[in-house]
């Protein structure tokens, strides 16, 4: 049984210092599956201790030495991934064949890209005179969203245990158990203690606990860009680094002459993976005008297939999105998207045909829609696609960089040449062209609004590393 009234703090599992918890309830039934322990700023402090104590002596190990223990996290990992796809698909909606394969397969995706960075990173560099010498920069708070809660996670801890940090966790409180299954598989495979902590608890008391400690020295934060503008005000006194991955509201745009089947197809399936609950999620499919309506019968076609439902049942393409919240949310701005005129397509408000439980939204689709309309700027984080016209190639590059967030941008086109030239345009730190999935080994992260850090492959571990520069070093 995982241990859910419990922390993990310096290599043991100890109570929170203040009894509170608070239930986790199932998006699919609606229902309170258990409690999970809450912490507050006694219990952060504790972990910053431990943490601190550990960094003195786990910031001077080995390359071999991390790598081994990568290792032995990648070994141990792979026979919990049953565990932690059953515990995403409880707490968050997503089908179970999918939170085991992709939820669960992303963690441990990016710990073994990590594994290879670190067997051939070059932590000095000799320039003239001088040796250039990369650090770990201490202690990490991390804070994690629930959406991707494994990706999240790991794409964190794995490159902070291989620079060398020692770090404290704060997991979001809607999907705890698969943290805590992380937990444990950090305890098995043998991460010395106080390297790596967990707290559960809220954002305004944890998070906010964790941001303004004056012994954490780095903050790695992905969520909303609202809750990421707290973080770094309250990070500002301490001048710690504040590294973020925030919102999305990404423009998918296809140009005249591109195979519209295959890539309005893909985008709508694209856009309505785990329930649209993903920051880079295609959001806005810009096209030209005069093929709108041939874009939104092939789309609604797309909707039409996609069925949502029990995450447990077969058949299943996407589950309930997170919770009453979020639903609540989805379903004002689906209203909204009606009231100001724009078509639509597939889906609407209520639940799917069928269902008369859960936080289920119906697949939508809405087309003729305008840049100026609620639908098309705001970040609406479930199955809801938006499909703008755009008379040229010039004003869809202009509609699709027309939003405070810069966080992923997707083009196909008529030839890769086509695509690149359009891709070269778009102001956000992450274009696929034509389909393309990203890379593992490439920088993930945003511009704008949509954050200011980059994870994944050497990347994201350059993101937990001092640069020292030791002149002198190389004189004769």
């Amino acid at each position: 049984m995982v241990n859910r009234m419990q922390f993990y703090i310096d290599g043991a599992w100890v109570d929170p210092v203040v009894k509170k918890s608070t239930p986790v309830v199932n998006p699919a039934t609606e229902e309170a599956m258990y409690d999970v322990a809450l912490g507050s700023k006694a219990d952060v402090d504790k972990a910053v201790a431990a943490a601190r104590r550990a960094f003195e002596t786990f910031s001077q190990t080995s390359r071999e030495e991390r790598v081994a223990l990568l290792e032995k996290i990648v070994a141990v990992y792979k026979t919990r991934m049953k565990d932690i796809g059953a515990a995403v698909s409880d707490e968050m909606g997503a089908p179970l064949p999918m939170a085991e394969k992709l939820q669960a397969g992303a963690g441990l995706g990016h710990i073994m890209s990590t594994l290879e960075v670190l067997k051939n990173y070059h932590f000095e560099e000799p320039l003239c005179s001088a040796m250039v010498v990369r650090e770990p920069i201490g202690v990490v708070g991390m804070i994690t969203p629930w959406n991707w809660p494994l990706n999240q996670i790991a794409c964190k801890v794995a490159p902070a245990i291989a620079a060398g940090c020692c770090m404290i966790l704060k997991p979001s409180e809607f999907t705890p158990t698969s943290a805590l299954i992380f937990a444990e598989i950090l305890h098995e495979a043998g991460v010395p203690k106080g390297v790596f902590n967990l707290v559960n608890g809220m954002g305004p008391e944890v998070g906010a606990a964790m941001s303004e400690h004056p012994d954490i020295d780095m903050i790695s934060f992905t969520g909303s860009t609202r809750a990421g503008i707290d973080v770094a005000k309250r990070a500002a006194p301490t001048v710690k680094r504040v590294s973020q991955e925030l919102g999305g509201k990404s423009p998918n745009i296809i140009l005249d002459g591109a195979d519209l089947q295959k890539a309005v197809t893909g985008g709508v399936a694209h856009m309505f993976n785990n329930s649209g609950q993903s920051c880079n999620a295609p959001s806005r499919m810009i096209v030209p005008a005069a093929k709108m309506k041939e874009v939104a019968e092939i789309a609604k076609a797309q909707a039409d297939k996609t069925k949502a439902g029990d995450p447990r049942a077969e058949g299943t393409v996407i589950g309930p999105v997170v919770n009453r919240g979020q639903w609540d949310k989805i379903q004002g701005l689906i209203q909204k998207g009606i009231e100001e005129g724009a078509t639509l397509v597939a889906g609407g408000p209520g639940l799917p045909e069928g269902v008369n439980k859960g936080f289920y939204v119906r697949p939508t689709i809405f087309a003729d829609v305008t840049e100026n309309m609620t639908i098309a700027r705001e970040e609406i984080f479930g199955p809801v696609l938006v499909i703008i016209g755009a008379k040229d190639e010039a004003e869809a590059v202009r509609i699709g960089n027309d939003t405070p967030y810069g966080l992923a941008g997707y083009v196909s086109g008529p030839t890769v040449e086509a695509a690149r030239k359009v891709g070269r345009q778009l102001r956000a730190g992450n274009v696929n062209l034509q389909g393309v999935p990203n890379d593992r080994t490439a920088p993930f992260g945003g511009y704008k609004q949509s954050g200011n850090g980059r994870e994944w492959g050497k990347y994201g571990l350059e993101e937990y590393l001092e640069v020292k520069a030791i002149a002198g070093f190389n004189a004769a």
